[in-house]
């Protein structure tokens, strides 16, 4: 079963991507690919022009949540869905927090504007579009915070939503908006201690 991931190592919605294939056990080939995404053939079934695109035997899907859960559901391995109906609730809660807001503001905004467009694109940050995003970034961080059970996000159950969170994490806390924001979030900050330290994550969020 020939398994590819279309995208960029570094980008954390790509990384989501292949956690979720190392938490099943699914050998792939990562291809990477460069914007606009949209030229590559590959991708080309991709309106929105973004990655990770997967291709699994010839069938082609993209968007992160999407794929995680088919991930799930198609691969033998640890189950990454909580049994328990509230934990199943409050994943999907989670997941729709990160969706909405924390990817938008986190990584889409603040850690794009302070990592990749200062490292990689050669220009100054957009300070205007960072501070106008800090705000529903701090209200994510708040409302995850509140909302994470430990040890886990959901509870014992390490999730989509663990998963769906160490990257974005991971790129935010690098900022000084994510510092400022992160400052005080206990629960949080435990909880990604326990999560980065997973074999799959230590080796994926290295990349």
């Amino acid at each position: 079963m020939a398994v590819k991931l279309y995208g960029i190592a570094g980008s954390p919605n790509v990384r989501g991507a292949m956690l979720g294939l190392a938490e099943k056990g699914v050998a792939f080939e990562l291809i990477e690919v460069a914007p606009p995404f949209k030229t590559d053939e590959h991708l080309a079934r991709n309106p929105f022009g973004r990655v990770p695109v997967l291709e699994h035997d010839g069938f082609m899907l993209y968007e992160t949540q999407a794929i995680l859960r088919y991930l799930d559901q198609a691969f033998p391995g640890p189950s990454l869905q909580p049994v328990s109906p509230h934990e199943a609730a409050r994943m999907n809660q989670i997941l729709g927090i990160i969706d909405y807001y924390l990817f938008q503001t986190w990584s889409g905004t603040i850690a794009f504007e302070r990592l990749v467009a200062t490292n990689l694109l050669g220009r100054h940050s957009d300070e205007e579009r960072i501070a106008a995003a800090v705000p529903m970034a701090r209200l994510a961080a708040e409302a995850v915070e509140d909302l994470n059970a430990g040890p886990y996000l959901t509870g014992d159950t390490y999730s989509l939503a663990d998963i769906r969170l160490l990257p974005h994490f991971q790129w935010f806390r690098f900022t000084p908006e994510g510092e400022a924001v992160l400052a005080g979030k206990k629960r949080l900050a435990q909880w990604f201690q326990l999560a980065s330290e997973r074999p799959n994550a230590r080796a994926v969020l290295q990349q």
